[in-house]
């Protein structure tokens, strides 16, 4: 596959603490000699994830679109449903990349809502397109490429709101009970949809007395 394309992927959908982000990036054969190392993020560490994302923002047509936990929890409660409001991510990333790139084939991740969803949220541009939704997808270049650009925004805001509320909050799903009762205790329960996303049922064991 030698055309240029965008590839769109998200972090932080099984994180309790922190954001959730998705990023979209056109990677054409222009690009291949600059994204050399450039592959899956879950292959990588995050100081590569962190590393790369920079290399990959000065080379390619990019855009990233964090929904912080405040703004996370306010549009879950509108719209109830994670796989929708993946997908609404996903066509907003995909079209503000392509206002900056024309290109004929999207690529993205398949999560459980498939790729229809995504394609009903596409406006203009991203319906020209064709648009391909596949198991594994971070083989393709451009979906490896967005998948660090998200990693990493992911871990550099869930380290901001770890320094902003003095407590090294954990990535991960397992093992955060204890982070978010300690949480609870010094900020208050009103504060942690600040921090985490309260759809998960670990808010509930974490706010339980």
């Amino acid at each position: 596959m030698s055309q240029g394309r965008v590839g769109v992927d998200e972090s932080g959908k099984g994180d309790f603490f922190g954001p959730l982000v998705v990023a979209a990036c056109y990677v054409g054969p222009e690009h291949y000699a600059e994204l050399e190392g450039v592959k899956d993020s879950k292959k990588l560490t995050d100081a590569q994830a962190l590393a790369l994302a920079e290399k990959i923002k000065k080379a390619c047509p990019h855009s990233v679109i964090l929904m912080n936990p405040t703004k996370y929890n306010e549009l879950y409660a509108k719209i109830k449903n994670l796989n929708h409001l993946l997908a609404w991510g996903h066509a907003q990333a995909i079209e503000n990349v392509l206002e900056k790139q024309p290109a004929d084939l999207i690529i993205s991740d398949q999560f459980a809502a498939g790729g229809n969803v995504v394609k009903s949220k596409l406006k203009e541009l991203g319906r020209q397109a064709q648009f391909v939704s596949r198991v594994r997808a971070e083989a393709d270049l451009a979906v490896a490429a967005a998948s660090i650009l998200a990693r990493a925004e992911f871990l550099k805001r869930l380290k901001g709101l770890s320094q902003e509320f003095g407590i090294d909050l954990p990535k991960g799903a397992t093992n955060v009970i204890g982070t978010g009762k300690r949480f609870v205790a010094t900020h208050g329960a009103e504060n942690l949809p600040k921090v985490a996303k309260m759809h998960f049922k670990t808010s509930g064991q974490v706010l339980e007395n």
